[in-house]
């Protein structure tokens, strides 16, 4: 967790303190209004979580007049995250995110949780559900981004292969989606995509596997933040590291060490704690009376490309955020 709390107070600054001085707008009584209970259910507990957490955290830190109940499932499944919500409806919370694992067959679920309490997707969404909004990432525009990386490293084309987390999730398809956009018209071309159920050991196996099965394989994505560090592993056991390109997502401290290193070309980051803070801020305010907050169906937050180039700026970013940060008062 010391890395964690590390790379999560280096970005504060700038991922939550815009806006923060607006938490009565659209508000009629303030703090004369009840305190709200809001939660937040994750689809795992990892490094992408904690730090979505911290964001959630401050935001209540910030307004002052809500309690959050934060939830990992127990369990990497559907079953799991649906019974979290169930217990969270049951104890009257005011409103929930939820990052669905399967969206698709997850519907009727959310749209009985909506019937019963402010609901809200964050990070991946369940389009076709009554959920009021999403919040996160353009992950179509992520996955763009990714396969613009692939383009740069790989000019001379070749084979490539996908490793996914939650193949059913709809920011694992909207990324998919976009890399093959992306790829579109150019000598990349995916030959494989597999699956590990959000768990690292298996998506390295799988990064193994995949080796010995392409022994020509020119490129390797990891679609979730643990994918990275888990792909540098077979990749570096095999001898092959800087051979077998490497694009992944999120800032995972090893991925962005891997890249530094060269053996990483580059990862699509995103703003985890201002997903998490925009997320508990949204709903405080839309349930305090300003429904301008969840109109539009969708708050989207941007994703950027890094590689070597950059990296070693990223740092520099995230170190000066943290000096300015420790000279805050939240």
């Amino acid at each position: 967790m010391k890395k964690i709390h590390c790379f999560i107070l280096a970005l504060c600054v700038v991922a939550l303190f815009q806006g923060c001085d607006n938490k009565s707008s659209g508000t009629a009584n303030g703090a004369s209004q009840k305190k709200l209970r809001l939660a937040f259910v994750a689809n795992t507990a990892d490094e992408y979580w904690a730090i979505v957490n911290l964001g959630c955290d401050y935001a209540t830190r910030v307004l002052g007049d809500v309690d959050l109940d934060f939830r990992f499932p127990a369990e990497h499944t559907a079953k799991a995250q649906q019974e979290l919500l169930n217990d969270l409806v049951a104890s009257g919370v005011d409103g929930i995110a939820i990052s669905p694992i399967d969206a698709e067959n997850q519907t009727d679920f959310l749209n009985q949780i909506a019937a019963k309490t402010l609901l809200v997707c964050a990070d991946s969404d369940a389009e076709k559900s009554k959920r009021a909004c999403y919040i996160g990432t353009d992950n179509v525009v992520a996955g763009k981004q990714a396969a613009e990386l692939l383009k740069a490293a790989l000019p001379q084309g070749g084979k490539i292969v996908l490793f996914v987390g939650y193949p059913n999730a709809q920011n694992t398809k909207d990324r998919i989606q976009g890399i093959q956009n992306g790829l579109a018209g150019s000598n990349l071309q995916i030959v494989d995509a597999l699956a590990d159920d959000h768990k690292s050991p298996i998506a390295q196996k799988n990064a193994e596997d995949a080796l010995a099965k392409y022994p020509d394989l020119a490129g390797m994505v990891g679609i979730y933040g643990y994918h990275g560090p888990a792909i540098l592993t077979a990749v570096r056991a095999a001898g092959k590291a800087g051979h077998v390109k490497i694009v992944c997502f999120d800032e995972d401290s090893d991925t962005l060490a891997g890249i530094a290193a060269g053996d990483i070309y580059g990862t699509v980051v995103q703003k985890p704690l201002k997903i998490g803070w925009q997320a508990i801020v949204s709903m405080d305010k839309y349930l305090r009376g300003d429904k301008t907050q969840l109109a539009d169906g969708k708050i989207l937050t941007s994703s950027r490309a890094i590689t070597k180039d950059d990296v070693a700026l990223f740092q520099e970013e995230r170190k000066s955020n943290l000096l300015e940060l420790q000279g805050q008062r939240p």
